[in-house]
């Protein structure tokens, strides 16, 4: 959890079920016919009663289904998706780590590249997915409604090209998510009134469901039979509000194949870590012989705090060893096995030459309250904030893509974002005396087709954190890591420059750093921030502007008819 050291423990086991049978698990797939078509969906925004934990509340969802409908498409395929809202919310749907070449409008984000749909409005998302193949996701952009508002992106190769790995017998995508027994907007709001960390779920949950440890919740447990012997490919989706898990099944090596979207080199690994907004596609061989036995798959959070987990010793199961909730070397070191597939047919094409370097401290911060006798219940009674370089964004009130668009930026943001931290210091060691950030709506502005070099640097002010930060409408390399602070005399020796991850989100290690690459070659608008939703609430997110190139095909294309107003 981002605010462990200040908020209370809850439960954190998590299982589904996965049970050896001899009977056969189907996954629905529809197949086309063909290379590149047109597929539509209807999604209808819509309020659905929900059990879980012997409570039942009324929750935000697609379609009436929690998690919501499963997009299939191939790689060339055209996406045409038509959202209407008919709840009270204002709502918007990103789909996370969908590149949006040149349709930036369909990206998602609220105020950052559209005004959300109001109520008993509708919008079209109309997007191409272009040189991408794997697995992502879609889920709500504002405010906490991600909690119940998300489902799977299962993008398969093109007809007649295959997977670079074995073949599996059935692909099972898992998405794993938290439950809140509160009403999660309600959480977020006080949260911000009162200055303090937001209340915690009171369970995670793997397609929707918490898991037999729990309390009541023996009929809501996720049960997969599979037969012996056959090569499954699990699509792990991490949906989790505010938890990095670690995650295994008991008795079993998996193989990892893909992240984000992008092939790795296969490697084996009893057990992974996963943080909110990244994908991982793995390989799981069963049993060869039946062993008349349950194994579970389990999941818990990778975090800096003691926390109670839940007593198994009347269960008949096999049960995986995880690492214990602070283990950031394990961490560390599952990050780093992860290596691009960098072969001819998908290389990992990482920027040798950069034209703009940037250093970006992470971490948490203060406020003070917002009257003068009024006390807070953040850290020394101020309000709990978040910031990239000191500087905690400001949503604005009209949506940053249609005011660069038009021209119109005068009074919604500035081109001002620092290049670097305007006062140095020790990011990992003693912090400074003042905790506290400046605020604004600050971006980066980029011409077409720069190369970009991005060192993100944790910072230990009110404690380090490992921060999954996403950025939208790229793919970028992490070229380096390590922990304390950034050496620019030292490091970059050791930067990989060969065959780097490519990802869309990645943690910044507690008390370390991260480098980055990526091409500037998409124009629009473009969010990066934090993936734990309680720091994108504080402030932990910043925009890139990349202009338009000169060419026809480097250039946005115009807004649609329906793009929503604010």
């Amino acid at each position: 959890m981002a605010v462990s050291h200040f908020l209370p423990s809850h439960c954190v086991m998590r299982v589904v079920f996965f049970s050896f049978l001899a009977s056969c698990f189907f996954i629905e797939i529809g197949f086309a016919n063909n290379e590149g078509i047109t597929r539509h969906y209807k999604f209808d925004v819509v309020l659905q009663n929900v059990t879980r934990l012997c409570s039942t509340k009324s929750i935000v969802t697609v379609n009436g289904k929690f998690p919501g409908p499963r997009i299939v498409a191939r790689e060339g395929d055209r996406l045409i998706i038509r959202v209407t809202n008919h709840v009270s919310y204002n709502i918007s749907i990103h789909w996370h780590g969908i590149r949006q070449l040149r349709s930036g409008w369909a990206d998602g984000p609220a105020y950052i590249t559209q005004c959300p749909i109001q109520t008993g409005q509708s919008y079209v998302y109309n997007f191409t997915i272009v040189g991408q193949r794997g697995t992502l996701f879609w889920h709500a952009h504002i405010s906490w409604l991600r909690a119940t508002v998300y489902g799977p992106i299962i993008i398969l190769p093109k007809r007649n090209e295959s997977y670079p790995f074995v073949k599996p017998y059935k692909e099972v995508p898992l998405t794993f998510g938290e439950w809140f027994k509160a009403d999660t907007e309600l959480i977020i709001s006080q949260a911000m009134q009162s200055g303090a960390g937001p209340n915690v779920s009171e369970a995670y949950t793997i397609n929707g469901l918490p898991g037999l440890l729990y309390n009541c919740s023996a009929k809501e447990t996720f049960k997969l039979k599979v037969k012996p012997g056959k090569t499954y490919l699990l699509r792990l989706i991490n949906a989790a509000l505010n938890d990095q898990l670690f995650f295994s099944i008991a008795n079993h090596t998996i193989i990892v194949v893909e992240t984000d979207a992008t092939y790795v080199k296969p490697f084996k690994t009893d057990i992974l870590l996963i943080t909110p907004g990244q994908t991982l596609n793995i390989l799981l061989k069963t049993k060869p012989h039946f062993p008349n036995a349950t194994f579970l798959i389990m999941a818990r959070p990778y975090q800096t705090a003691p926390i109670a987990a839940l007593s198994m010793k009347k269960l008949p199961l096999f049960k995986p060893n995880l690492p214990t909730l602070n283990d950031t070397g394990f961490a560390t070191n599952f990050s780093k096995r992860l290596r691009s597939l960098s072969s001819p047919q998908f290389p990992a094409n990482v920027p040798q030459k950069v034209d703009r370097r940037f250093f970006f401290t992470i971490g948490l911060g203060a406020l003070p309250c917002d009257q003068t006798n009024q006390t807070c219940q953040g850290p020394n009674g101020t309000k709990f904030t978040a910031a990239i370089n000191n500087v905690s964004f400001v949503m604005p009130t009209t949506a940053l893509l249609q005011a660069h668009f038009f021209g119109q930026s005068n009074g919604v943001y500035t081109p001002d974002f620092p290049t670097f931290p305007s006062i140095p210091f020790n990011y990992t060691g003693t912090p400074p005396n003042n905790s506290f950030v400046s605020n604004g709506t600050r971006v980066v502005v980029l011409p077409f087709n720069t190369s970009v070099e991005l060192i993100m640097q944790g910072t230990s002010i009110l404690g380090a954190e490992n921060h999954p930060l996403h950025l939208h409408g790229f793919n970028f390399f992490v070229i380096g890591q390590g922990f304390g602070n950034f050496d620019p005399n030292k490091d970059p020796a050791n930067f990989n420059l060969v065959d780097p991850v490519e990802r869309n989100t990645i943690g910044v290690p507690a008390g370390g750093w991260l480098a980055i690459r990526f091409l500037a070659d998409n124009p629009g608008v473009w969010f990066m921030h934090c993936h734990f939703e309680v720091h994108i609430s504080w402030g932990m997110k910043m925009a890139w502007i990349v202009t338009d190139g000169e060419l026809p095909n480097q250039k946005l294309l115009p807004p649609p008819s329906d793009l929503p107003k604010c």
